[in-house]
């Protein structure tokens, strides 16, 4: 499982960013693909998945404000994030899931950094 997560950067509050995920090694259309955000000295937190049919779902911070997708064809998950908040900076990964936990080694993540 090879991941590349990119798209990250500096924004201020209210701010939006994209994220992509690129994904090689398994056959990414036949996974549930998350979300997770970690904050240094913090325990990993899923935001969110979507799963092969397309159906999302997100942890109650986010809800409204994040949106994940997938092309297939791409092999690619994106997470849209609008509105975007201070206590949203972590650096973010992406991940297939099996049975909710990650397939694989987790890539090296994208830093998100909201502030003014």
């Amino acid at each position: 499982v090879h991941l590349v997560e990119s798209g990250g950067g500096s924004v201020q509050p209210g701010g939006s960013l994209r994220l992509s995920c690129v994904g090689s090694g398994f056959t990414f259309r036949r996974y549930r693909m998350g979300w997770a955000r970690q904050v240094p000295g913090k325990e990993l937190e899923w935001v969110g998945y979507i799963d092969i049919a397309g159906r999302t779902k997100y942890i109650e911070s986010v809800k409204g404000r994040f949106t994940i997708s997938r092309d297939d064809a791409k092999s690619t998950a994106y997470l849209q994030m609008n509105n975007l908040k201070p206590d949203d900076t972590a650096v973010y990964h992406c991940a297939p899931l099996v049975n909710g936990s990650p397939f694989g080694s987790l890539g090296q993540g994208t830093q998100v950094t909201v502030s003014w």
